[in-house]
């Protein structure tokens, strides 16, 4: 499996699994798939809801927790934030079954952002993570926190896919040392892009398939990608992407599928900041 470096000098998997919207009666199955088709970054999320079936699936795996890379996020905390944070970090650690994270994400750019930062920082500090970072933080809000902050996020999780690239933020956060990381890579199947004529064209050349074709896009450009399925011959098929290259003028190709906009949410949309700030999750 191919890495990236972060920040701080720790290497993370170009390519993992998601359980996002997977449902927690599903997930153990589907990690314990993934797993054993060869995935060791896992991400997964307080608000997704399904961190103890995850954990389950890593106890029962038999893998040593040193060849892992497990992800989980930080929804976000009412006053006094740093303390929720610290007790937010503690039960997902607990239903995680694990004694360290390797990456932990603030989930939302919401809330007392820099509270739950310094909270981040002196768990990074006491080296209960590996490396800390945030996700869905535009340009503005992740140079805010890298330019008045001790410690620089290692990751900013984004939506990124063949309709929103990112390509300039991408230089923005490398110029900063932040890692991109891709959610939502396949458009969750939006404006077609299953059966998008110019993914379908290059994955003909190369005998691959339209997904396989998006995440050897994606890890090309070094975004890390965290693909999500529950059928165990996806997962096979989306880890076999690194046989193949795409050319300069298939790069420029998926170049042109750019709209310019999120498919999902926009997070300066007031409607949006209002609805995912009041919202919280169960102890």
């Amino acid at each position: 499996m191919q890495t990236v470096t972060l920040n701080n000098g720790v290497e993370m998997p170009i390519l993992g699994f998601g359980v996002f919207q997977i449902p927690a009666e599903e997930t153990e199955q589907a990690v314990t798939d993934a797993l054993a088709a060869g995935y060791r970054l896992l991400d997964t999320a307080a608000s997704y809801g399904n961190e103890e079936a995850v954990g389950l699936a890593i106890k029962n795996s038999g893998i040593p927790r040193e060849e892992l890379f497990i992800t989980t996020k930080l929804y976000v905390q009412d006053a006094p934030a740093e303390e929720n944070t610290k007790r937010a970090f503690e039960t997902s650690l607990s239903k995680l079954g694990l004694d360290h994270l390797d990456l932990y994400l603030m989930h939302q750019p919401y809330g007392d952002v820099y509270g739950q930062w310094r909270a981040m920082e002196e768990l990074h500090r006491a080296g209960r993570v590996k490396a800390i970072g945030v996700a869905n933080f535009y340009p503005d809000r992740l140079l805010d926190l890298v330019i008045n902050n001790e410690v620089t996020p290692a990751v900013n999780q984004i939506e990124t896919h063949p309709f929103f690239q990112r390509a300039d933020y991408q230089e923005l956060m490398r110029e900063h040392g932040v890692q991109i990381q891709s959610w939502g890579g396949f458009a969750e199947g939006k404006n077609d892009l299953f059966t998008n004529p110019v993914l379908s064209e290059i994955g003909e050349k190369h005998g691959k398939s339209v997904a396989q074709v998006v995440l050897r896009w994606l890890t090309q450009r070094g975004v890390v990608a965290i693909p999500k399925s529950v059928r165990a011959d996806r997962m096979a098929e989306n880890l076999d992407i690194f046989d193949f290259q795409l050319t300069d003028d298939q790069m420029a190709a998926v170049a042109t599928l750019e709209t310019g906009g999120s498919l999902f949410f926009d997070h300066h949309d007031p409607a949006i900041v209002t609805w995912l700030s009041a919202r919280r999750l169960d102890a």
